[in-house]
Order: structure tokens, then sequence, then C-alpha cells
């Protein structure tokens, strides 16, 4: 099917753009240009460009549910008002790794008649065998954000058995090059670190 002929065509057309952390942000920047490009495949499926609004407040949140996401509550309000005629995304089921959360939305866009669409094609979540579609993707997705956390936190225990765990140290403390913690050699930040338990010693 194609957007041209949908009756969502009079609504905006939503560009979401995210990436999971700040540091992704700085890493995969070709990944965030191919993002905000969607705009174009959005004038390319009928909308015009003055139609076409870009989401990029959940660059660098991370989409597991565990924390408030600007972005994508923007998103579902927006659909849920009625606004939104096509959502698009690199990945769309990236948009949320919480099945609870890809299901509300689905949940939204098949309701008000919105579309979603990703490089690879456009779906329509009222539509069976689009929505089961849309469904996977989203199951797998989740999946795999989960079998990503169990290898960071095996490879963490596995360097912590080796005494090779390298964790965050306070403020007053460098790490060389060897691996041994040092006092920072800054007399400035060793004199800020010495005041505050200074003080607290003092005031409790």
């Amino acid at each position: 099917m194609t957007a041209r002929s949908g009756p969502g065509i009079d609504r905006l057309a939503v560009v979401c753009v995210r990436q999971s952390t700040p540091q992704q942000v700085l890493d995969h920047a070709e990944s965030t240009r191919l993002q905000y490009g969607l705009t174009q495949r959005a004038v390319d499926l009928g909308w015009p460009a003055s139609r076409v609004l870009v989401i990029d407040e959940d660059l660098g949140q991370s989409a597991s549910g565990l924390v408030d996401r600007p972005g994508f509550q923007r998103l579902a309000s927006e659909v849920g008002l009625d606004h939104v005629g096509l959502v698009l995304g690199v990945e769309m089921s990236r948009l949320a790794r919480s099945g609870r959360e890809w299901h509300q939305l689905l949940e939204l866009c098949a309701l008000a008649g919105a579309l979603l669409a990703d490089p690879d094609g456009v779906y329509d979540p009222a539509e069976h065998n689009d929505r089961l579609l849309l469904g996977l993707k989203g199951t797998i997705s989740e999946a795999e954000l989960h079998l990503i956390k169990q290898r960071m936190w095996n490879g963490r225990i596995g360097k912590a058995r080796r005494g090779e765990l390298a964790v965050p140290l306070p403020v007053g403390y460098l790490r060389l090059a060897d691996g041994q913690v040092v006092k920072d050699p800054d007399e400035q930040v060793q004199a800020v670190v010495r005041l505050v338990f200074d003080l607290f010693d003092e005031l409790g």
C-alpha cells in the first residue's frame, strides 16, 4: 500500500529520531543522519515538507521503559489527539524496547488510522498482517535488549573474577595506564575534596 492514497495525508508525518545513549549520539553520527533523512521519505510518500514534524527529544535516552522519554510521550500524545497520519523511524521497533510501550503505540495508531513506516515499507496497524509483523518486530527488539544486557553483565562478571573490572572512581582519584589508582595530583581538586570532608565533619 502507499501512504499517498491514505486518509491521513492531511495530518502530520512524524519522524522519530533516537539513540539509546549519549555516547551513541557521538559515535554513531551516521545513524542519526539517516534518521533525520527520513523527512525526505515522508515527502516522497506524499506529505508536504511543512507537515513533517521531527521529534528528537529522545536522543541519548534508553527505550527500555525504565526512564521517562519525553519524545515518546509527545509522539503518543500527538497520535492520540488524531494529529498524526504517519510515524517514521529507521527501525520502527526501536521506538520502544518495552513491549507495553510498543503495543500501546500500535493500538493508538490503529485507532487513529495512522500508518507506520521504515526504510523497508509502510505498515497499517489496523490491518491484521501488518499488525502481526509489527508485533513480531517489537518482540524481537525486546528480546534483543535482554540479550545485550545479559552479555554486558556477563562481561563485567568475567572482568571482576580476573580482577580487571574498572569501576568509575570518585572525584579526587585517577586511574593510571597500568590500572593503579592514585590521588588526583591537582592540588585544587585535593583542596576541594578535603573541604567537603571537613564540612561534613563540622556540619554532619
